[in-house]
């Protein structure tokens, strides 16, 4: 099916029976993706009074109660309510599902103990476009980032320089494979989530972070359309379901 979106006065046309999911979904168990100091995500047959919600024990319907936190646990959407002592809903900030996103892939430098994502890299590789949404995809890019255990780990993060400069390019929707934008122990410092929510100045009430995403290898650095999904939770950050479609026709 092709569907038609305008942007800026110019069309662009996507397939829709063709997404490009980059979201990591949520496993019962150790085999999850996790981060932040918590144990694996829990989903459970809800047990009580004798009641066992588990078909294959006798119950008319499977019925699961899940534990998670989505912070830690499964690709998420989170809004300036992160980071603010008033509360801000994502489910109530994104109120828009479709941008012009564009993939880039970058390598983390080494800068003494860390490797980081500067301002350079993402100058180069965004150059003179313009997009609504940038999609981070960082090197190495193997599988294990599905299931890989981030705690204690350092991973690599985003300069407060580089959040600037895409606050600079208006950009509104920043999707990352890691499980922060920041550095794991910064001392609550969160300079990159205050940078793109411009927290010092007008503060960005529409612009979202998606953390823990996985873009796999074949799909190639470019530009798409992302349909960017919340849950329909009243939260600062909801489990999140980014595809991205890529444009038949410029």
């Amino acid at each position: 099916m092709i569907a038609t979106i305008k942007h800026n006065a110019r069309n662009y046309k996507i397939d829709l029976t063709k997404p490009l999911d980059i979201s990591i979904s949520l496993k019962d168990g150790d085999k999850n993706v996790n981060a932040w100091y918590l144990g694996p995500p829990k989903i459970t047959p809800h047990e009580e009074d004798g009641f066992v919600g588990k078909v294959s024990e006798g119950a008319p319907v499977n019925f699961n109660d899940i534990w998670f936190n989505p912070h830690s646990h499964v690709t998420h959407t989170e809004c300036l309510g992160h980071i603010t002592e008033a509360f801000h809903s994502v489910n109530q900030k994104l109120a828009t599902f479709f941008f012009l996103a564009e993939v880039i892939t970058v390598a983390p430098e080494q800068m003494g103990d860390d490797f980081v994502i500067s301002e350079k890299q993402i100058k180069y590789a965004l150059g003179n476009k313009k997009r609504q949404a940038v999609v981070i995809r960082t090197l190495p890019n193997l599988g294990y980032k599905r299931s890989k255990k981030y705690s204690d780990t350092n991973p690599p993060y985003l300069m407060e320089d580089a959040a600037k400069y895409l606050v600079k390019k208006e950009v509104e929707h920043l999707l990352i494979d890691l499980p922060s934008v920041d550095k794991e122990r910064d001392g609550g410092e969160l300079l990159a989530h205050k940078a793109f929510w411009n927290m010092n100045g007008k503060p960005r009430h529409k612009a979202t972070i998606t953390e823990f995403i996985y873009v796999p290898n074949p799909v190639e650095d470019g530009t798409y359309f992302l349909n960017l999904q919340v849950a329909p939770f009243e939260n600062d950050a909801s489990p999140s379901r980014p595809v991205l479609y890529k444009i038949e026709d410029k």
